[in-house]
């Protein structure tokens, strides 16, 4: 009896320079920001209390930063493109966090692949994705460069 691969992501190959491709959206909700903060040590009152963060200049609580970037890597595993193929997450680059995400806002990547360089020793390649956070306005909140090591078909 042979087994079925589980494999369904995008190998090195696979990878195009301009190819995009665009995520699923979610909520980002008061749980998310709670929960992220135990889990990160992070109650900045500017995410956690509604009183000072309604004198800041956002007027009201903000998702952490790195909450939108660990939601955004949540967004792209959900496109597939990783499954079973990825063989490491190598770097984020030159992230910046250009609006906040609001409670309540919808967000989705659009991802776009950059470049592609084959590492044969390492049976794949290096991809790198620029990586596009938007909301339900069509504005980008986060952008950055991310690479990846991705498998080769042929190893």
């Amino acid at each position: 009896m042979s087994e079925e691969s589980t494999t369904t992501g995008m190998y090195f190959e696979d990878f195009e320079v301009g190819h995009s491709i665009k995520s699923v959206a979610r909520t980002v909700t008061e749980t998310d920001v709670v929960m992220f903060s135990g889990v990160s040590g992070d109650f900045n009152p500017l995410h956690t209390d509604a009183e000072f963060a309604s004198a800041t200049p956002f007027g009201q609580r903000i998702a952490h930063g790195l909450l939108g970037l660990s939601m955004a890597s949540g967004l792209i595993a959900r496109t597939g493109i990783l499954d079973g193929t990825v063989m490491a997450f190598r770097e984020v680059n030159a992230w910046k966090f250009s609006k906040p995400i609001l409670f309540g806002d919808t967000i989705h990547v659009k991802l776009e692949v950059a470049s592609v360089k084959a590492m044969r020793r390492a049976g794949g390649g290096l991809v790198g994705i620029k990586v596009n956070v938007i909301n339900q306005r069509g504005e980008t909140t986060q952008t950055g460069m991310w690479s990846v090591l991705m498998k080769s078909r042929a190893a």
